[in-house]
């Protein structure tokens, strides 16, 4: 898993890959946390070499400019799979899990 910071990060992997999954967690909320986990298990667990995430706190314009982008609202903990360039997949909260995560 790598953490993206900046949109200019983020606008590369949407140019780059084909399909890769994008988390965006609160480092302060337990529920993140717990969908964080997940998130983590997932990635371990199916050898995910294409996972990626932003901490909430850290990359505000960021998590806002993709909620902008795609007209996704905002939440957090929030999970995506990009494929071409594009959302097709996204669930919040406590939908987050690693078997969720796998089925997509």
């Amino acid at each position: 898993m790598k953490k993206i910071d900046t949109i200019e990060e983020f606008n590369q992997l949407v140019e780059e890959k084909d399909k890769f999954f994008f988390m965006k967690h609160s480092l302060t909320c337990p529920i993140s946390g717990s969908a964080f986990d997940e998130y983590q298990k997932f990635a371990n667990d199916t050898g995910e070499q294409e996972a990626y995430y932003l901490a909430v706190q850290d990359s505000r314009d960021l998590s806002n400019h993709i909620a902008e982008t795609f007209g996704i609202k905002h939440e957090s903990p929030q999970a995506f799979l990009f494929k071409n360039g594009k959302p097709v997949w996204n669930q919040s909260h406590w939908k987050i899990t690693s078997k969720e995560l796998a089925s997509v």
